[in-house]
């Protein structure tokens, strides 16, 4: 994993709210604000937040499924936001996505045989008889079985719907996948059997994802190096191993002491955080978290922390451990 696939750098998605005089817009939420972070062949990549943080807008701004409103994705050293409409088209080959919800994002009146044929079709990859041995070969692979090929997808459970959601995916052979919550809208039992899926599927045919969650005991699980974010922007990049064992950023910390421990005897210590999260639309001056962190120091109400290495491949924005005088005076130095 020592080459990079992907380069995001000071990606931003603002979306413009009312309006002053000649209709100009006065406000802004940013959903996405100025985030920058790379992902290496072959790896799992992690986006976990509360909702609303900006989770899901990154990873479709990534693929532009949404316009980004400034930054760049380096997608093997090219940029994507820079692509004409028809360039953007054949690069969509090696980036696809898998929805959260696989009812809505499936179309009702199409059969599976033609929802995983169409990508193959708008490409032009193969004739039909090709196409129709990948579509044989794509169904085996994600579980499902041939008598399968002919039903519509309200004939099918939530756990097979995200596998033809899936199979439609790896249709073109991508080398990057954005999972986007592929399993919260499932049960639980079936959750394990999609997360398997993936990992089988990496193996097999190479790929990289970015997995996006708010779920952190599927993350630890499936993911390689995991992001938290916060309010549009990152907080903490860290291997998965450091970024639980020792988060250093208080949200993450805040976040990792709400997952359960399956341990009776073991009592782990919930930290409670005061506040609301801060409104995108006015979002505080300095550190976003500021407002309800327990550590917040005058620095952290002026100053917006860069995120920086803090530890060997461990990435945090706070005063806390970017600013030497901030980390003496807090006694963490």
């Amino acid at each position: 994993m020592s080459e990079p696939l992907l380069q995001v750098e000071h990606l931003k998605k603002y979306y413009p709210i009312g309006s002053g005089w000649f209709g100009q817009s006065q406000q802004f939420v940013k959903a996405v604000d100025d985030i920058s972070f790379t992902v290496q062949k072959g790896e799992t990549f992690g986006l976990v937040g509360e909702s609303g943080c900006g989770k899901s807008t990154t990873g479709r701004s990534l693929l532009r499924l949404i316009e980004p409103t400034g930054g760049k994705v380096l997608f093997e050293g090219e940029d994507i936001t820079a692509l004409s409409p028809e360039a953007l088209r054949k690069k969509r080959k090696d980036m696809q996505i898998v929805f959260q919800d696989p009812f809505s994002s499936l179309d009702p009146r199409h059969t599976v045989q033609r929802i995983l044929e169409e990508p193959l079709i708008v490409h032009g990859v193969g004739s039909a008889k090709e196409r129709k041995a990948m579509i044989d070969r794509l169904i085996d692979v994600v579980g499902l079985t041939q008598s399968h090929l002919q039903r519509y997808p309200h004939q099918f459970s939530g756990g097979q719907r995200q596998r033809i959601g899936i199979a439609r995916a790896l249709s073109l052979q991508p080398k990057l996948i954005v999972a986007d919550e592929p399993v919260s809208a499932l049960d639980v039992s079936i959750q394990s059997q999609v997360v398997n899926l993936l990992q089988d599927l990496q193996e097999e045919f190479g790929l990289t994802y970015i997995f996006i969650a708010h779920d952190l005991s599927v993350v630890k699980h499936i993911c390689d190096r995991v992001a938290v974010m916060y309010l549009g922007r990152i907080v903490e990049i860290a291997d998965k191993h450091k970024l639980y064992s020792a988060p250093q950023h208080p949200y993450t910390q805040a976040l990792l002491s709400a997952v359960p421990e399956p341990d009776p005897d073991k009592k782990s210590e919930r930290i409670i955080l005061q506040g609301e999260v801060p409104s995108p639309a006015n979002a505080p001056v300095g550190c976003a978290f500021h407002t309800r962190c327990p550590m917040a120091m005058e620095v952290c109400r002026t100053h917006r922390p860069e995120l920086a290495e803090t530890d060997n491949g461990h990435l945090t924005a706070c005063h806390l451990f970017t600013d030497a005088k901030a980390a003496e005076s807090a006694g963490l130095a």
